[in-house]
């Protein structure tokens, strides 16, 4: 069941595979950004956390805190996380991508608008990886690898206040819409 605008995320902890630092979703203060992803190791995802973490300072300054849900284990996501400026979480065994709606579909590989991302993706991660900058996500993945990524952002009350679900593996929040909807949700608020 899909979430629409307007509806209230309950409250609830979740835990930063990094440090175990406790992660309030909502966040009582800022927006959150609540992006789920795919897979550790996902290469598109890694060139997409990439362009966040470029930008991580201008999120920030308009007050939105990232919160990056992956569906694989916290042993085998602190491999591929461990320098993210930002909170990351693990969801083995899908509960978070289940209560949000998130979902796994052939179309997140098949559709033509993935294509050149993920030979893009592919081709970097690639290079990355021979000079020991990345690490090969695992050959099997738990949950596949055909994942859809999804975007909320969040009122410090629980208001999902915008949401994307993605259509195929490249479809998510580019940093630029992602500070557009903060700042329309900061002019609404004030």
């Amino acid at each position: 069941m899909r979430l629409d605008t307007g509806s209230t995320v309950r409250p609830r902890t979740l835990t930063a595979v990094r440090d175990g630092a406790p992660v309030a979703l909502p966040d009582s203060e800022r927006l959150v950004h609540l992006q789920f992803r795919r897979f550790a190791g996902c290469p598109v995802c890694h060139l997409h956390l990439r362009s966040v973490v470029r930008r991580h300072s201008e999120i920030e300054a308009v007050g939105v805190r990232e919160v990056v849900v992956f569906h694989s284990g916290a042993d085998e996501l602190r491999e591929h996380a461990a320098d993210l400026p930002f909170a990351v979480v693990a969801d083995p065994d899908k509960r978070l991508y289940a209560e949000f709606g998130v979902e796994s579909s052939p179309r997140s590989l098949l559709d033509p608008r993935a294509w050149w991302p993920v030979l893009r993706a592919v081709a970097l991660g690639t290079v990355e990886m021979l000079r020991g900058r990345q690490k090969a996500p695992a050959r099997n993945q738990h949950h596949g690898r055909l994942g859809l990524p999804a975007d909320f952002l969040i009122a410090p009350d629980g208001t999902v206040l915008a949401r994307s679900y993605g259509e195929h593996v490249d479809d998510q929040w580019p940093v630029e819409k992602l500070l557009t909807l903060a700042e329309e949700a900061r002019r609404v608020r004030a």
